[in-house]
């Protein structure tokens, strides 16, 4: 067997993650291209890791802010030191994912082409003025931006999370279109940072759609007494306009079709992303990219010899989902080559989103109660307040709250959900404990010098007694 394999970008997490997985198989030549600059990949550059360093700098203002054993006055954050941090630690990291698929590149079964790729039939792609014919092609080329199609839109001026990031002054007043992953990290960010009063826009009674309830109920609470935002909820877009000083005016109706009109000096959109596909030439080829076009072997549903890992297969744009999916992808390419059957994609859900600038971050690992129910479990829960634990009190982040859900006939742990000081730190442990289907009452309950993890304990001990009967 001897293979081919295109990876039309490489530098992003799903391709490297292929390319990674396949330069050391004998029967395999790597075709790579990526005409990104500096190149790196979305995350690196335009996603989780800059935004973690500047909410970083809110995050040390907000807890000054809060702490009233602090004196004098708070500081104000330098918006341009932030850029050139962030910028200076950037490309320091997306240099290394360079460096990684730059190596690859040196070997003799690799070959790296800095040039846009694009289908010219169903098999061949062009690259600069060369034609290639791989066996295999991987399409990694990750997401971009979505600007939602509001009426008048096109007529204002807006920005996305990419220009807040590179952002080094801010105007008075804000909109926020999508209250997501993105709004939910920046929104804060831009109160604290940019001392901007804003209006997020919210579809539904909360935010946070993956979480029970009473978790978007606390992280709405805390955007609004925290942070001072107004968060109308119900609510949907209707038409934008600007304003005779060049702000933005925004009409929304609520679900009784009741009128409201907001104005700001400025538009934040960020409402989600879409795949970048657009450049790949997929009209050239019998693939239809609608729909669940992508099956969960990562294999285009319309041709068995493209792959498309990652986000830009619209399923779920998280980083390490793009990783796994490309790790998943080399293993099915080789089966595929080999004739065996190939492997779906299984995940358990792990999310974390850095809210409350990441003070009070949420995270869910497997089932919710609702989620396990309809899977037919049979559970029992435990919740708590991160009030309930001295230490958050200790520590000056009292706000919060936990869950566990287990399964009431075995103790099987199916899943968590935590907003709280250190969820994302704790997703970790909680992902190891679903994965493995560890039983609740054979987690060690061994006391430590008051940490965080408290909270953990007591999830574990409320629910182990209650499959326990007690």
């Amino acid at each position: 067997m001897s293979l081919q394999v295109a990876i039309i970008g490489a530098y992003g997490s799903a391709g490297s993650a292929v390319a990674g997985e396949l330069v050391d198989h004998p029967d395999v030549e790597l075709l790579l291209f990526d005409d990104g600059e500096p190149g790196g990949g979305l995350c690196i550059l335009r996603g989780c890791m800059p935004s973690k360093e500047i909410l970083s700098a809110g995050a040390h203002r907000y807890q000054a802010r809060h702490d009233d054993r602090l004196v004098g006055e708070v500081p104000d954050i330098d918006l341009e030191r932030v850029v050139e941090r962030k910028d200076e630690h950037t490309l320091s990291w997306a240099g290394h994912r360079r460096e990684s698929i730059d190596e690859l590149a040196e070997r003799e079964d690799v070959t790296f082409v800095r040039e846009t790729a694009r289908f010219i039939d169903d098999r061949r792609i062009e690259a600069g003025s060369e034609q290639y014919e791989p066996d295999y092609v991987v399409v990694a080329t990750g997401s971009s931006v979505n600007i939602p199609q509001t009426p008048g839109i096109d007529e204002v001026d807006y920005m996305t999370s990419a220009d807040v990031l590179d952002a080094t002054e801010f105007p008075e007043t804000g909109i926020v279109m999508g209250f997501g992953y993105v709004g939910m990290e920046l929104v804060p960010y831009l109160s604290e940072a940019g001392g901007m009063e804003l209006t997020v826009v919210e579809h539904d009674s909360r935010p946070i759609d993956e979480a029970a309830p009473p978790f978007g109920d606390a992280a709405l609470e805390l955007y609004r007494e925290e942070f001072d935002v107004t968060v109308p909820t119900r609510v949907y877009e209707k038409q934008l306009e600007r304003t005779d000083d060049g702000g933005v005016r925004l009409y929304l109706e609520d679900e009784n079709g009741t009128d409201q009109i907001v104005e700001a000096d400025q538009l934040f959109c960020f409402t989600g992303r879409k795949p970048s596909i657009h450049r790949v030439g997929l009209e050239q080829t019998a693939i239809d990219p609608t729909g669940e076009w992508v099956e969960e072997t990562m294999q285009a549903r319309d041709s068995d010899h493209i792959f498309v890992p990652g986000d830009a297969n619209a399923k779920e744009p998280i980083l390490h989902v793009a990783k796994e999916q490309g790790f998943l992808t080399a293993e099915n390419i080789l089966a595929d080559a080999a004739g065996d059957a190939l492997e779906e994609y299984e995940n358990v859900h792990h999310h974390v989103i850095f809210s409350g600038l990441g003070v009070y971050p949420f995270a869910r690992v497997g089932h919710t109660e609702t989620t396990a129910q309809e899977a037919g479990y049979d559970v029992v829960t435990a919740t708590r307040q991160a009030s309930d634990d001295g230490v958050f009190e200790a520590k000056d982040v009292a706000a919060g709250l936990a869950k566990l859900v287990v399964d009431r006939n075995d103790g099987t742990v199916l899943g968590y959900q935590g907003l709280h000081f250190h969820a994302d730190a704790m997703a970790k442990t909680l992902q190891v404990i679903v994965e493995l289907g560890l039983d609740v009452r054979e987690i060690p309950d061994r006391a430590y010098h008051p940490t965080t993890p408290e909270i953990l304990d007591g999830l574990f001990r409320e629910t182990a007694a209650a499959v326990d009967g007690e």
